[in-house]
């Protein structure tokens, strides 16, 4: 089944392939021997120093070709590749896309097959669910980029002058984040646990460690989920952070943590591993605050870390990129151990099992591995990618933060998320 989304791609995709001359260098050929790759990466989560090596390495390796990497912003993305992997003229040659959203491209037929270089990109290695978020009917379209699960970076100093301990359970973290807010009244947007209004991504966990969840699937349909009374249960406890705990813009988003952490804003915050590295930065961030970080996975009502949001990405060649060959040795460069040890150094954790321990034994390391081991992936139907488009979801916290009636709210959600996702 094919989303609205889907469908459109997969007709444009169609059409422009029907224009091709016998010159044409699309999915079919290998390419020209010399080009430039445009590599689509997104938001900062991928370091320079990361960057800078794949270009040389690249170039270095591919004498006569150059390699440019293009920075996007998460936001409105899936509008963006829908449009550019419907252009021969306009598409890049190597995308990074959110974990979440692949499907949607891969059952439209915008990325090239990797099947046959499964096996030299890392095989039973890579992490399996990003290869399945790749996968459709045996054909590999997308392969895994890095992962990231969120964990509690939390200030020392803030939670000892309010004579709190590190939260072991769900409920004793709530009352935490609740009691910092209370304890810090100064500056008046402090948040006892940051929690802007559309961070969706953060809010699934509260709906999973209640048993809930944001769709579910049955007889063959995927429909909202978002009413039942295990997820009514977390939308309170989501509503209570937001409201109680939390002094962020009702209406702001998760990007760039490090700016309310460092201007003193933030006692507590679920973010991934790699905001460290923003944190530290000489120029960005504030390294004088490293010292009184502290860290731990957010703990569940059951007993163990709760279910967070896997985060992360998967690359994938574009199908219509007239550079096949050299794409994929890009791809291929991004899985490294090279590549990926920088990624692991600075928080993401790698694309391949084996390299886990690159992250090393501190208590980030320890935290990120934690987190991990219980953390989920968003619902796997064909059609996810386009609720996310829709902001179904930002929509829904937004007037959650804002004091709405949750049951109301998530019914209005759970009709939006079944049509989207039944569309055909």
């Amino acid at each position: 089944m094919k989303t609205t989304l889907g469908l459109a791609l997969s007709a444009v995709l169609a059409l422009s392939a029907c224009g091709g001359s016998d010159d044409d260098n699309s999915a079919g050929g290998g390419g020209p021997e010399k080009a430039d790759i445009r590599v689509w990466l997104n938001g900062a989560d991928t370091p320079q120093a990361a960057r800078d090596w794949l270009k040389k390495t690249f170039e270095e390796q591919h004498e006569g070709s150059t390699l440019t990497i293009e920075e996007q912003q998460w936001e409105g993305l899936v509008e963006r590749l829908t449009t550019a992997l419907s252009s021969e003229d306009e598409t890049p040659d190597v995308v990074e896309v959110g974990n979440t959203q692949s499907a949607t491209f891969t059952t439209a037929g915008a990325f090239a097959d990797l099947t046959g270089e499964l096996d030299d990109l890392g095989g039973d290695d890579l992490l399996e669910g990003f290869v399945e978020a790749g996968t459709v009917e045996d054909t590999t379209y997308a392969v895994p980029y890095y992962a990231g699960g969120k964990y509690i970076f939390y200030r020392k100093d803030l939670l000892e002058k309010a004579g709190l301990e590190v939260p072991t359970t769900m409920e004793e973290f709530v009352d935490a984040a609740v009691a910092l807010k209370k304890d810090n009244p100064e500056p008046a947007n402090f948040s006892g646990f940051w929690f802007p209004g559309q961070d969706w991504r953060n809010a699934v966990t509260f709906l999973w460690d209640a048993g809930g969840d944001l769709a579910v699937e049955d007889g063959g349909e995927w429909q909202g989920a978002l009413s039942t009374p295990e997820s009514q249960a977390g939308l309170e406890t989501v509503q209570r952070l937001m409201t109680e705990a939390s002094g962020a813009a009702k209406d702001g988003n998760e990007t760039d943590p490090q700016v309310p952490f460092c201007n003193g804003e933030v006692g507590m915050m679920s973010t991934p591993s790699w905001v460290m590295g923003l944190i530290s930065d000489p120029e960005a961030g504030c390294p004088e605050m490293v010292s009184k970080i502290g860290v731990f996975a957010l703990p569940g009502s059951e007993g163990g870390p709760a279910p967070v949001l896997l985060g992360g990405s998967n690359i994938a060649v574009a199908a219509k990129s007239p550079n096949q060959d050299l794409a994929k040795d890009a791809v291929a460069l991004m899985l490294s151990e090279d590549y990926q040890t920088i990624l692991a150094e600075n928080g993401l954790t790698p694309a391949k099992e084996s390299l886990a321990p690159l992250l090393g034994d501190d208590e980030f390391a320890a935290a990120t591995i934690e987190a991990a081991s219980n953390a989920r992936l968003t619902p796997p139907a064909a059609g996810w990618a386009s609720v996310e488009g829709a902001r179904i979801l930002e929509d829904l916290f937004v007037a959650v933060a804002n004091g709405g009636d949750p049951a109301g709210l998530a019914e209005k959600a759970d009709q939006a998320i079944t049509e989207k996702l039944g569309s055909s």
